[in-house]
């Protein structure tokens, strides 16, 4: 099967799945438009959103399926929809939250949601509507997203975020004297970062322990930093998990995160992360440094639930599995 992701590579998952695929056989092409600090290069041909609409004739001449991300397609004005309808190739649109996230709906479920980096309403909804009268199938990563897009496609698939397991090892370390809690802000808005250093700043007057902002910092050495942490503390805001709490619970880390209450049971299981929010921050992180006996055993659980539900190998199958069932467009 030829295969064509693109063209933002969101959190390094277009490179994950495509070595996962290229494994099985398939040959894949990921154009990546967006270039950042993170550093992600696994997989990707860089190139401008201009020079990909250039050939995306070319490119739909020479790919079977095409998994778009984020609500982008090979032009700006989706144009290169019109060549894809009726071409007999099969699609999907991969919507990762920020490009779908309603500012009001998202209010609805969560008083403490950020949507500050996601466009005007209008405009999610003109691209959604554009994008959903060609493809009729969407990916996202969890329900937290598919309540945003339910609605425009006529199918949605909830798969996990992918990890390679191969390359993040689960540290069973003892713990740091004092130890190391940290936090990777790309986006401090976001990530509610002034609520989870407010915490840290009172217990500062209580508790030992050592505090790193991690930011502006490529990948493989945040990773490196992550790696020798006790305690992370990811997005307090959002209402589920993301990337950093994966990679953490990979490592066998306590993760400190935000998941709304009603979307737990939608988990195939419980993320065995630490909830907190900006109104619990400051007494969960505090339990969390009061018990240091139980981190071994909450960061094993995690490494068990990354390994069953967000092993990329796992998630490729799933991927695959859906790239055969599109129908032709």
């Amino acid at each position: 099967m030829k295969i064509f992701q693109g063209i933002t590579e969101i959190a390094g998952q277009m490179g994950i799945m495509a070595g996962e695929l290229k494994k099985l056989g398939h040959e894949v092409n990921c154009y990546n438009s967006f270039q950042s600090y993170l550093g992600y290069k696994n997989h990707l041909q860089y190139m401008t959103r201009e020079n990909i609409g250039e050939i995306a004739e070319e490119l739909i001449n020479d790919h079977e399926v095409f998994h778009f991300h984020y609500a982008q397609t090979l032009r700006n004005d989706f144009s290169d929809l019109n060549y894809l309808k009726g071409s007999g190739k099969r699609a999907v649109m991969h919507h990762w939250g920020n490009d779908v996230r309603f500012h009001e709906q998202a209010k609805e479920r969560n008083p403490y949601a950020y949507t500050g980096d996601s466009p005007p309403n209008q405009k999610m909804d003109d691209r959604l509507k554009q994008i959903s009268s060609v493809i009729e199938d969407a990916i996202v990563q969890d329900y937290e997203v598919y309540d945003y897009v339910k609605d425009y496609y006529k199918r949605v698939h909830v798969v996990p975020i992918a990890i390679d397991l191969s390359e993040i090892h689960y540290e069973d370390c003892t713990p740091n004297d004092p130890p190391l809690l940290v936090h990777a802000p790309t986006n401090p808005f976001f990530k509610g970062t002034i609520h989870v250093e407010r915490a840290i700043k009172r217990l500062k007057d209580t508790h030992s322990f050592r505090y790193r902002r991690i930011e502006k910092m490529n990948h493989d050495e945040a990773l490196k930093l992550y790696k020798e942490a006790d305690i992370v503390l990811d997005q307090i805001l959002c209402g589920s998990y993301g990337l950093l709490s994966v990679e953490s619970m990979s490592l066998g880390k306590p993760v400190v995160t935000y998941v709304r209450e009603d979307l737990m049971n939608k988990f195939p299981e419980e993320p065995p992360i630490i909830n907190a929010n900006p109104s619990t921050v400051y007494s969960v992180i505090k339990a969390l440094l009061d018990n240091p006996k139980s981190w071994k055993e909450i960061g094993l659980n995690g490494r068990k639930y990354s390994e069953a539900y967000h092993n990329s190998k796992v998630v490729t199958e799933q991927i695959l599995t859906i790239y055969n069932e599109l129908p032709k467009l």
